[in-house]
């Protein structure tokens, strides 16, 4: 099993990661969208693991 992890491309302040935060509690959409971005990077990934 292969496993992955996300990282930032910058460090954020505290105030920023829990602006973002509530940003992303406040609008789901946006969320379900990049969980399904994610979704799809990890499955391509699976696929050329599996071939």
């Amino acid at each position: 099993m292969m496993k992955s992890m996300l990282s930032a491309s910058k460090l954020m302040k505290a105030s920023e990661v829990k602006a973002f935060c509530e940003e992303m509690k406040n609008n789901k959409q946006i969320l379900a969208q990049q969980e399904l971005i994610v979704k799809s990077i990890i499955f391509k990934q699976n696929e050329k693991a599996a071939s």
